[in-house]
């Protein structure tokens, strides 16, 4: 089998969010940008993954057709760790982070996808059998620096079933208004994007003693100042959470070996794909961490972290963007019932994504 053709497809999502949101992904607030990678192969079967988005999603593009996409033509999809370790190596020196490894983990993510396809089997299967068909998701609100939306939201995820609420704030009343919505037994986490120094990181853990955070997400600039996370965590016996900023296996072993985090997020779509997701795992395992993944996806890289989790020991949550889509590239299929979401047992990913959504949407 080889490949014949690799194709990066730029599709921004249309959505709503319940309030006036201050993310900056989200380009001019009402759309989320996604990068699908198709990849077909010469016995007809095709492959798809999802590199990295939102606001970086035709930086990728272009590195997948000019850098990635000539180099594997003709390969064969199947020898999954050869050829992400070949391109790796060519390509290292435009970057082991960032882009260059955005686009490496959209074909690894479509490579593993048609190797699922061929064998006939779902990709938990292939990552070592399935724990769990149904894996509960948590609500991961948007940032929107208003107290009452962000009550409003939280007591909204609940009664939708979801039983894990995160915050994107960097300010302490929209995180009092959250908690007082849940309810104090409710586990709230608060990812602040890396935008406080250490100092602001210490003075803000105190101020947010009171609300009982399940997790800190990312507290720091920069993110692999990882020996600031490690001094925070013991200063205020708080749990961290980190890693959607990190690629590759090495930078996540550094961040282990201070003991800087007691939640390991890789992103499957950042982190180098499937193949490193996995050697992550068994690095976080072999050091207790729990592995947590960043997954604000609605593509691809969604599907293939809920595979990971369902082939992962435990009972970790995944992540899912609390919006409202225009349209939806797997038809609902993926929608949380009270809070979980079944896991598809079709080969592969389990599921492709409708042609009829890639002709509405896509942007060329």
């Amino acid at each position: 089998m080889k490949i014949i053709n690799i194709e990066a497809i730029p599709i921004p999502i249309p959505f709503t969010q319940g309030g006036n949101s201050t993310n900056f992904i989200a380009g001019d607030g009402h759309e989320l940008g996604h990068l699908l990678i198709k990849v077909e192969t010469d016995e007809g079967i095709t492959g798809y993954g999802e590199a990295f988005g939102f606001n970086a999603i035709h930086t990728t593009k272009t590195a997948i057709d000019t850098l990635i996409a000539p180099l594997a033509m003709g390969r064969d999809p199947l020898q999954i760790e050869i050829l992400m370790k070949e391109l790796a190596v060519k390509n290292h020196i435009l970057g082991r982070y960032g882009v260059t490894m955005f686009a490496l983990s959209g074909l690894d993510i479509a490579l593993w996808d048609i190797a699922g396809k061929t064998a006939g089997v779902p990709l938990y299967q292939l990552l070592g059998g399935l724990e769990r068909h149904e894996v509960p998701a948590y609500a991961s609100l948007l940032k929107y620096d208003d107290p009452d939306v962000c009550a409003r939201l939280t007591a909204e995820a609940l009664n939708h079933g979801y039983g894990l609420i995160k915050l994107h704030e960097n300010t302490v009343p929209p995180v009092v208004a959250a908690r007082a919505a849940a309810g104090k037994d409710v586990p709230i986490t608060l990812d602040v994007n890396c935008s406080w120094s250490p100092h602001e990181a210490n003075e803000m853990a105190k101020k947010l003693a009171p609300c009982n955070l399940h997790w800190l997400e990312e507290p720091i600039w920069p993110p692999e100042n990882f020996e600031a996370l490690c001094e925070l965590r013991d200063l205020h016996n708080i749990p961290i959470a980190a890693g959607e900023n990190a690629c590759t296996a090495w930078q996540f072993s550094q961040m282990f070996k201070v003991g800087a985090v007691d939640y390991a997020q890789p992103s499957v779509t950042k982190v180098g794909g499937i193949t490193e997701m996995k050697k992550i795992s068994t690095l976080a395992e072999l050091e207790n961490i729990n592995l947590q993944p960043h997954s604000p996806y609605f593509g691809p890289g969604f599907l293939a972290t809920l595979h990971i989790l369902a082939a992962s020991h435990g009972t970790q949550p995944i992540e899912r963007f609390y919006v409202t889509l225009d349209a939806d590239m797997y038809d609902k299929a993926l929608q949380p019932t009270q809070g979980l979401i079944r896991v598809p047992d079709g080969p592969g990913l389990g599921l492709d994504p409708n042609p009829a959504f890639i002709k509405k949407y896509r942007i060329d």
